[in-house]
Parts: C-alpha cells; structure tokens; sequence
C-alpha cells in the first residue's frame, strides 16, 4: 500500500527538477549567443572585408588581362627570344665559341704530348710514362671534340629550323596569354558569385519579417 501511494505521489509531482548548476549552464549558453545587433555587426564586417578583397581583385584582374591582351607584350616576347635564338646561333655556328673551345682544349692535349718527346727532364721511363698520357688525353680530347662538333651542328640546324617558325610560335605565346586570361576570367566570376550569395543572406537576415508571418 505504502509503495501504491509514494508512486502516485512522484506521478503528480513530475519529474525531479535538474540540480541547479544545469540551470546556470542552460543561462550562460544563452548569454553566450550573438544578439541580433552583434550578428548584424559581425555580418557588416564580414561582407566589408568580402567587398574590400573584391575591390583589390578586380583591380589586380584588370591588370592581368590589359597584359594578356596587350600585343606590345607579345611582341616584346618574341623579340626576346629572337634575341636568345640569335645569340645561340653565334655561339654553334662553325666559328663560333664552341667550335673554337673543342679546337683549344685538342691544340693543348697535341702540343704537351709533342713537347714531351723532346723533354730531358725526366728520366726515360718518366718520360714515356707521361707521354702516353697525354697522347691518350690528346685522343679522348679529339674523340669528344668530334662529339662537340656533331651536337653543335645538330643544335644549329634547330635553331635555324626555330627561326624559321618564329612567326607560329609567336602565335602561340598569345594563344598562351588568352588562357592566362581566361583564368583570370573565370577566377572573377567565381568570387563575385561568392560575394552576391554572402550579400543576398545579408539582405534576407536585415529585412523585417512580413505583418502576419
């Protein structure tokens, strides 16, 4: 009977109240909350930073495509590797710097080993020791100087092939240009969309609910 009675009693009573510091928590998480005004401020700054770094980025867009599509730019391009092409040229040609480096470092190896078979300096075995060296530098240095030559021919016909096509690569470099523009086309439209979504949720959260909603 006695546990009839002390169910009943916890039925009308309800459930036991939390202890008091569950109370504190659930007011604290309150206070903690952004009123409207501080979320009103929050989103203020946040889209003028948004408008701030689109300003910046239009800007830096505009200046990137003026150079993307700026013909000067293009031509300056290729007369700068006509330039570098004229340059290399000079140096593989059949007088050119490299032929004569392969002719001096194989003149040099020639000269020492004739030298030697003169020298009195050494001792016979000294001598034929040394020689034999150098003859064999003198032959790996002709041997190297033939490979030299080779490339440098194989280089400047190239070349030459490059200068002949220089106009077709010149177009191409703008065709390269017209894809660093489209990017930065395409980079642009990416952020205004961004900025206009952030902007359109501003819009909705500042404007007053309609009478009777």
């Amino acid at each position: 009977m006695w546990h009839a009675m002390l169910a009943a009693l916890l039925l009308v009573a309800g459930p036991l109240q939390r202890p008091s510091f569950a109370q504190a928590s659930q007011s604290e998480s309150k206070s903690d909350a952004l009123t409207p005004v501080e979320e009103f401020s929050r989103q203020l700054d946040e889209l003028k930073r948004t408008f701030t770094d689109l300003n910046k980025r239009i800007e830096s867009s505009a200046k990137a495509i003026d150079g993307a599509t700026d013909p000067v730019v293009s031509r300056k391009q290729i007369e700068e590797l006509r330039s570098v092409v004229g340059a290399l040229l000079g140096a593989v040609a059949d007088n050119g710097e490299v032929a004569k480096l392969g002719a001096k470092a194989l003149e040099h190896a020639r000269a020492k080993a004739q030298s030697l078979r003169d020298e009195t300096r050494f001792t016979r075995e000294q001598r034929e020791f040394l020689l034999q060296q150098w003859e064999k530098l003198a032959r790996d240095t002709e041997a190297a100087t033939s490979e030299l030559d080779d490339a440098r021919a194989r280089f400047a016909g190239v070349l030459r092939l490059l200068q002949t096509n220089d106009d077709y690569v010149g177009e191409l470099m703008e065709i390269r240009q017209g894809q660093e523009a489209l990017k930065v086309v395409r980079d642009l439209a990416k952020q205004i969309h961004e900025a206009s979504d952030m902007l359109n949720n501003f819009i909705k959260a500042i404007t007053p609910p309609q009478p009777g909603m």
